[in-house]
């Protein structure tokens, strides 16, 4: 239902979508004034906070919650195509075979891995493969992605968020207090850092810390990574074509066109010259759609309606933290 405002019609989508870009734009001053914090990061961190203030919670999902829709969804989907722009498949050849075969291996091992045990222990519904997602390929990006993909309700992407955030922020505490006694150069914390920190902007925090080259290194790593939603997702949509059948009788695209486009992005980026304004330009609003759509998926996590399922959620990620590191450590040991 349009309303209006002044005599003028507002969408119904605006409200929301003006509350969740005004917080992208608070976690982006976050991130000035706390370098240490990715703006991705703060802007999930914002959502989460939110969200649990009783008192916002009937705005959250009365008139914002359109606008939040929009953003977690929409915006979710052409800010990963955009992220295409980041990749030169150039760039990951040049890692050599070694790293590249390694880190596909962790991605790999991690999301079938992270899979399993969520299912063991009895996650429900979609979490699993959310979780892996997002502990595997590129933290909360990934969640929106996949949820997508299978169709996931909004609710079920809150607890995967919620742990993929909290060990990404734990990660740029905890690796480089592991880089020196770990006996890692600079080059091995970037590869290390790259192959098994999840959101990118966690990944560029935490590398930072051992110069330049550390961080070249960890960027390029981790793209590679994200490299591997494309078939990751066609791989999961392939399998839930098979395992079921919606209720409206319509299969989900084994490719979705967001991630075509994400696929068309990096070889646009990999074999015609941008200029720098425009993969500037591409990654400035790249980033204010990210964190846009993930403060509208912070705000959908309820922590008091996740205690029944909370701790074997947390054991579920906490394990895949460790074994991603464990795997990446690992695979920076054989490169």
């Amino acid at each position: 239902m349009t309303r209006r405002l002044g005599g003028a019609a507002v969408p119904p989508w605006a409200p929301g979508l003006v509350v969740a870009a005004s917080a992208a734009l608070l976690a982006w001053l976050v991130a000035l004034a706390v370098p240490a914090v990715p703006i991705l990061t703060a802007a999930v961190a914002l959502g989460i906070v939110v969200g649990q203030v009783p008192a916002l919670r009937v705005a959250l999902e009365g008139v914002l919650a359109p606008g939040l829709r929009v953003a977690s969804r929409r915006f979710l989907r052409v800010g990963i195509v955009l992220l295409g722009l980041k990749l030169s498949l150039v760039d990951i050849l040049d890692l050599g075979w070694v790293t590249i075969a390694t880190t596909v291996a962790v991605v790999g091992v991690t999301f079938v891995g992270t899979i399993g045990l969520g299912r063991a222990l009895g996650l429900p519904g979609h979490q699993p493969v959310l979780v892996a997602s997002g502990f595997s390929i590129c933290g909360a990006s990934a969640i929106g992605a996949m949820a997508a993909t299978v169709r996931a309700r909004d609710e079920e992407q809150a607890v995967p968020v919620a742990l993929v955030t909290l060990c990404g922020t734990l990660a740029i505490a905890v690796l480089p207090a592991l880089w020196r006694p770990l006996g890692l150069s600079a080059t091995g914390f970037g590869h290390w850092v790259g192959a098994g920190v999840h959101d990118v902007g966690q990944v560029v925090a935490t590398a930072q810390l051992a110069g330049p080259v550390a961080l070249a290194v960890a960027v390029v790593v981790k793209l590679t990574r994200v490299l591997m939603l494309a078939p990751l997702v066609a791989i999961t949509a392939a399998v839930e074509r098979r395992r079921s059948v919606p209720a409206d009788g319509a299969h989900p695209p084994i490719v979705p066109l967001f991630v075509a486009g994400f696929l068309a992005a990096v070889m646009l980026n990999s074999f015609v010259a941008l200029p720098t304004a425009v993969r500037e330009g591409a990654d400035l609003v790249q980033t204010a759609l990210l964190a846009t759509a993930l403060f509208a998926l912070g705000a959908a996590i309820r922590f008091d309606e996740l205690a029944s399922t909370g701790w074997r959620a947390l054991v579920v990620g906490l394990t895949s933290w460790v074994l991603v590191a464990t795997l990446a450590y690992g695979a920076v040991l054989l490169g």
